[in-house]
């Protein structure tokens, strides 16, 4: 079983300049229910299926995640509940941790979050400079949310 521990963060400043990679993202639900959902993501030219169950701290949650191709998701998106979400996703380093900066299109246009994963929930890391306050454990900022209420109707 593999736990994802994370912490979540809105974007207060440039960040694209640190970025050493960045990749294109859609992704729909097929069950978004009680904390639990699966997801059908396309990551440029990649299909994924993923798993993940409730998070009882906001911190940490079960996340099982496996590689499809491209066409079977491609698929499954049309499987998906109503509301896809779009965003770039920007990896930057700092200190020994990878910061992932998703910058989200359409209904939640304006909106830049920062995630990085973590081996503890209180393992120590290097904030950069743009990470402004922390919204780990707030609901509206999961992404399955944001599909049913996006950023630009709050």
């Amino acid at each position: 079983m593999a736990i994802e521990i994370e912490r979540k963060f809105l974007v207060c400043g440039p960040y694209k300049e640190q970025a050493f990679s960045k990749s294109r993202i859609t992704q729909g639900y097929i069950c978004s229910a009680h904390g639990r959902t699966v997801r059908v993501r396309i990551r440029n030219d990649k299909g994924y299926l993923t798993i993940k169950g409730p998070s009882d701290t906001g911190i940490g949650r079960y996340e099982w995640e496996k590689e499809i191709p491209l066409q079977e998701a491609k698929e499954l998106m049309r499987l998906c509940e109503p509301g896809v979400i779009d965003k770039t996703r920007y990896l930057v380093h700092s200190g020994k941790h990878v910061f992932e900066i998703d910058e989200f299109y359409g209904e939640n246009e304006g909106l830049v979050v920062a995630e990085v994963e973590l081996g503890a929930a209180d393992e120590p890391y290097v904030k950069p400079d743009f990470i402004g306050p922390e919204v780990t454990g707030d609901i509206r900022y999961y992404n399955s949310q944001l599909r049913m209420k996006p950023y630009t109707k709050w």
